[in-house]
């Protein structure tokens, strides 16, 4: 079969996937009352018209204006020695490597991100794909940096920090192709734990392929089209983060506004309401254990 079948075989096949997992809305929301962490098709169509038809084109003009007020040029990767702080933070990944591993310890009461993000449904269907949020659009999780204090006080540290979070990815798992919102931020991503055959576990950001590194920082425009394969049987774990990205005073200003508008979005609210409705659960899990001791 040749490499194009094959594509074609797999997009037909996670197109099916996603339909079942839309309807079967398993995992940490399962025995959740009606609607809650799931968006009824209603509301998908509603947010679909919003995003696509208002939305979208509305943050493109925005964004022509912030690339022409870009420090750091519009590249699709950029290079690390752009930003003052990653030798400082690259420094640290070690801490924050040994805080990761209490969080895997409960790797299977961790939130898919969908879980959290209903939306993201059409580019995450599976369990494969798992979360802990430490920031969310500026929203401190309180009790999730309190499990990992270093990972927190290295984040604090990062000038116009916004959103941080593990992101844990199993082994076989594919992303499809997708971009972010808003030429604002840059993502950056904090190799933690690297599967043995690198060259199998990529990250393809417009024409740059990008392989991640135990330790070292990758900085790239999330609002560029990307797409992700972990094409190992061993799991990759990255700390994923959101700046401010670098701009003039008039660039600095909108991208404020724009986060503004952003976080009392819909997507944004049911994100935040869904991982308070998660740690809440955990601390009833974790009470329950402590009682039965």
């Amino acid at each position: 079969m040749s490499s194009e079948a094959d594509a074609t075989a797999i997009e037909l096949a996670e197109r099916a996937a996603r339909k079942r997992a839309r309807r079967k809305a398993k995992g940490p929301f399962a025995n959740a009352k009606p609607g809650e962490g799931v968006l009824k098709k209603g509301q998908r169509l509603a947010r679909w018209i919003v995003v696509k038809k208002i939305g979208k084109p509305l943050f493109r003009s925005v964004d022509k204006f912030l690339t022409s007020q870009s420090l750091v040029g519009d590249p699709a990767v950029f290079d690390s020695g752009l930003f003052p702080w990653v030798p400082e933070f690259e420094a640290g990944w070690r801490d924050v490597r040994r805080e990761l591993e209490g969080v895997l310890e409960m790797r299977e009461a961790l939130p898919t991100l969908q879980d959290l993000q209903p939306d993201q449904m059409k580019i995450s269907w599976n369990e494969q794909w798992k979360t802990f949020v430490l920031w969310g659009f500026g929203e401190r999780s309180d009790a999730n940096c309190a499990r990992c204090p270093e990972t927190a006080r290295l984040l604090e540290a990062i000038p116009g920090m916004t959103s941080a979070w593990f992101s844990i990815l199993a082994a076989g798992k594919h992303i499809p192709r997708h971009s972010g919102v808003t030429k604002g931020m840059v993502r950056c991503h904090l190799g933690l734990v690297i599967p043995r055959e690198r060259e199998k576990c990529r990250m393809k950001v417009a024409d740059e392929l990008v392989v991640w590194e135990e330790g070292r920082c990758v900085l790239f425009d999330d609002s560029s089209r990307h797409e992700v394969w972990n094409d190992t049987d061993e799991e990759r774990v990255v700390l994923l983060f959101d700046v401010e990205r670098p701009m003039r005073w008039p660039g600095r200003v909108v991208n404020r506004i724009v986060h503004a508008v952003l976080r009392r979005s819909p997507f944004v609210r049911d994100a935040r309401r869904n991982q308070l409705a998660w740690e809440e659960r955990m601390r009833q899990l974790e009470a329950g254990a402590a009682a039965a001791r």
